[in-house]
C-alpha cells in the first residue's frame, strides 16, 4: 500500500478587507522573522494600544495592550477621543520599541517610549521625550545603524503641519543631534500631513505620510531623497491612495495612514485605515478599521494596489495561511482575567469588577460615576465589530433604591449612548428603561415592569436599527424599541473611535447592592 502523499499547504490567500474589523485606526505594523505585531490606537480606552500577531497578514490574534497597568500613564478625565493617538511599533536592538503620544492628558500629555522583550508580555513604563513636539511619532533604523524620530506638529491653526526628523538615543531615553524638517505634505495648501514613516528602497529614503485629515478626504502621499535629512522629492503621482475622488456613497471612505511591510521573501505590503459607512450620510459605527493592500515598486515609487488603486474587498497575499483558532462568542466569566476584547472607560484607580467574587459571574460595583462624564464609570465594553450582530447578557441584579441601575448599553462618547437599564420603580418593583442620550440630553424611549429573578438583555443590530429586548433569563427577551443607531458614529459626534457594547452599573449613593452578569455573548448575524 502507497504512503500516503501530504498535500503541500497554498502559498497564497486572498484576505478579507478589513482584516481588523471594527475600532482599529492608525495601524503600525513590524515583521519579527514570520511573525508580525501591529499595534492600533485606542485614545481614552483603558487597557491602551492594542497589539495583534499574525503569521501572514491575514489573521490575526489579540495578544494583550502596551498600556495595562494604571501607575504606567494618566488617562484620567481626558476628553472623549484624546488620550493615546498613532503609536508606531519597530523591533530594534532586539527589544520591542513603541513610540505614542498621549494627546490632551489631564496629568501630562506629550510623547513617550515603551519597550518590552516580548510583545505579548509586560511593557516599561513610558520614558518621556519632552523635547518631541507633536504628536504620531515614528522610530527609523538607519543602514549605519543610527536610530532617528520622527514626527508632526502644527505649524499654523488651520492644520498646516511639518515633518520633523532628530537622531534619538533608545537606551538613554533622550533626543540628540540637530533637528530637520522633510516634508509639509504633498498638495499645494496641505492640510494633516501626519503619521509619518520612514523606509530604504532601491536607493532611496521614502517618507510615507497621511495626509488630507482622517475623515472622507484621507489619502496615503509619499516623497523620497537619497539623503534622510532631505530635500524630499514629491511623488508626482501623489496621493498614491485615496478614496476621496470616489464620492461620499462609496462602500469604503477615509482610506489613509499605511504602514508597510516586507515579507522574508520580498513582497511589500500596507497596512492602513479605512471606514465603512453604512444607512445613508456616511456613518461608519464601527470607527476606523485596519485594512490590508498590495504593494508593488514602480519607477523607484511605492503603487498601492497595482491595476486597482484602491482598497479592495479581497487582497491577494503571497503568504501561506496561518488562522488562530475562532473566538468563543460567549464570555462565560470563569477565567481569571478579563479577555483581550475588553476595555473600561480611562484609568481605573480603584478595583470596580471582579471575576472571583462569585465565580462565573463578572460581578460590578455600582458607581456614581455615569457614561456621561469624562469619567471611569462601572463599564466594561467591547467593540462592535459587524454591521449586523446581536449581543446579549444574563443579569442577576435586585437594586435596593430607585437610581440604583444596572445593565446594557450601546456607547460612542458621554454625549451620545444608549442605555437598557434595570431599575426600581417607586412602588418598590424592577422595570427595565431604555435611555438614549443624544447631544448631551436624556429621552426615555421605553418602560417595561420585570418580574422577580435574573433578566436578559439584548441588543440586535440590522443596518442602524439598533433593537433592544429584555426578559426572563430562562426565556426569549422581547422588544422593548428600536433606535436609530447613526447617533453612534463620528459623523454624527464627532470625533475618532468607534461604538462599544458593554456591561455597566452606577447609583447615585453608595451602596452594598452589586450586579451580577452571568454571561455575554456576542455575534455577527
Amino acid at each position: 500500500m502507497a504512503a500516503p502523499v501530504d498535500t503541500p499547504r497554498p502559498h497564497h490567500q486572498d484576505a478579507r478587507n478589513p482584516v481588523l474589523p471594527g475600532f482599529h485606526p492608525d495601524p503600525s505594523v513590524c515583521r519579527v522573522g514570520e511573525d508580525y505585531y501591529l499595534v492600533t490606537s485606542s485614545f481614552e480606552y483603558f487597557p491602551g494600544l492594542p497589539l495583534h500577531h499574525s503569521r501572514d497578514l491575514v489573521h490575526w490574534r489579540p495578544i494583550g495592550h502596551a498600556v495595562d497597568r494604571p501607575e504606567q500613564l494618566a488617562l484620567d478625565g481626558v476628553r472623549p477621543s484624546g488620550g493615546l493617538y498613532a503609536a508606531s511599533l519597530h523591533h530594534i536592538g532586539g527589544r520591542f520599541r513603541l513610540v505614542c503620544t498621549l494627546v490632551d492628558g489631564v496629568r501630562r500629555s506629550g510623547t513617550f517610549l515603551l519597550t518590552a522583550d516580548d510583545p505579548a508580555g509586560r511593557w516599561s513604563d513610558p520614558v518621556w521625550l519632552p523635547e518631541a513636539p507633536g504628536f504620531d511619532p515614528s522610530l527609523f533604523v538607519d543602514d549605519d545603524g543610527s536610530t532617528h524620530l520622527l514626527g508632526t506638529r502644527q505649524t499654523h491653526r488651520d492644520g498646516r503641519t511639518e515633518i520633523w526628523l532628530r537622531a534619538v538615543d533608545l537606551d538613554r531615553g533622550v533626543l540628540t543631534g540637530e533637528e530637520h524638517v522633510l516634508f509639509r505634505g504633498a498638495l499645494v495648501g496641505a492640510r494633516w500631513a501626519e503619521g509619518p514613516h520612514l523606509y530604504r528602497h532601491g536607493g532611496y529614503y521614502h517618507l510615507v505620510v497621511a495626509e488630507g485629515g482622517t475623515e472622507h478626504d484621507h489619502a496615503v502621499t509619499v516623497a523620497r531623497s537619497t539623503r534622510l535629512t532631505g530635500p524630499y522629492e514629491n511623488n508626482p503621482r501623489n496621493p498614491v491612495l485615496t478614496h476621496r475622488h470616489l464620492g461620499l456613497g462609496h462602500p469604503v471612505t477615509g482610506a489613509g495612514h499605511a504602514d508597510l511591510v516586507r515579507t522574508p521573501a520580498g513582497d511589500w505590503y500596507a497596512l492602513l485605515l479605512a471606514s465603512r459607512p453604512y444607512g445613508g450620510g456616511g456613518h461608519a459605527n464601527l470607527g476606523r478599521e485596519t485594512f490590508l493592500a498590495r504593494v508593488a515598486w514602480e519607477d523607484g515609487w511605492p503603487v498601492f494596489n497595482p491595476g486597482s488603486g484602491r482598497l479592495e474587498e479581497a487582497t491577494r497575499v503571497a503568504l501561506p495561511p496561518h488562522p488562530w483558532p475562532a473566538a468563543d462568542p460567549v464570555d462565560h466569566f470563569d477565567a481569571p482575567a478579563l479577555g483581550p476584547e475588553w476595555n473600561l472607560l480611562r484609568t481605573p484607580r480603584a478595583a470596580f469588577h471582579s471575576l472571583a467574587e462569585r465565580p462565573g459571574h463578572l460581578r460590578l460595583r455600582l458607581l456614581p460615576q455615569t457614561l456621561a462624564e469624562h469619567d471611569t464609570p462601572a463599564f466594561v465594553g467591547r467593540r462592535q465589530q459587524h454591521r449586523d450582530f446581536t449581543a446579549e447578557a444574563l443579569l442577576d441584579f435586585d437594586p435596593a433604591a430607585p437610581g440604583e441601575q444596572a445593565g446594557l448599553a450601546a456607547f460612542y462618547d458621554p454625549g451620545h449612548h444608549v442605555r437598557l437599564l434595570v431599575d426600581r420603580d417607586a412602588a418598590g418593583g424592577r422595570l427595565a428603561r431604555l435611555t438614549v442620550r443624544e447631544g448631551g440630553r436624556d429621552t426615555v424611549r421605553a418602560e417595561r415592569p420585570l418580574p422577580a429573578g435574573p433578566v436578559r438583555l439584548a441588543v440586535t443590530a440590522r443596518g442602524q436599527d439598533y433593537t433592544f429586548a429584555c426578559g426572563p433569563a430562562d426565556g426569549a427577551a422581547a422588544a422593548l424599541g428600536t433606535v436609530d443607531g447613526r447617533i453612534l458614529s463620528s459623523r454624527h459626534a464627532g470625533g475618532f473611535t468607534g461604538t462599544y457594547v458593554g456591561l455597566y452599573a452606577t447609583a447615585p449613593h453608595p451602596t452594598t447592592t452589586r450586579a451580577d452578569f452571568d454571561l455575554f455573548r456576542y455575534a455577527s448575524l
